[in-house]
């Protein structure tokens, strides 16, 4: 069975690609409008998670996974700081931030999962 972060590696490059082609997908759910800005914003971020990703999927054990996942959860955790001050008063804000706090801690106990 391939490592844990491996499968969260995958997950996230697989989705932010998505990001990458489908701007929506990201922000429809989040409440974000759906301008030109935004669009690029969120290819921005959909390229930066893919290149993640991949560094997850492609790191050896030791120092390189470790940091590949610590630039994972950094992301994730920075996202959902930013995005909970930007959607303040929304309906969405809960869910979004919620879910992008979780992923950056499922990779980061996959990684302790790993290392054991």
């Amino acid at each position: 069975m391939p490592a844990l972060t491996t499968l969260t590696g995958a997950a996230t490059a697989a989705y932010s690609a998505a990001l990458v082609a489908r701007p929506e997908l990201l922000q429809r759910p989040s409440g974000l409008s759906r301008n030109q800005d935004n669009r690029t914003l969120t290819r921005l971020v959909g390229v930066r998670d893919t290149a993640i990703g991949l560094a997850m999927v492609l790191a050896p054990a030791g120092a390189a996974r470790r940091a590949a996942v610590g630039a994972r959860v950094a992301s994730d955790w920075g996202d959902a700081a930013v995005l909970g001050v930007a959607l303040r008063g929304r309906d969405t804000q809960a869910k979004v931030v919620g879910f992008a706090a979780l992923w950056g801690a499922v990779c980061l106990a996959a990684l302790r999962y790993d290392e054991r």
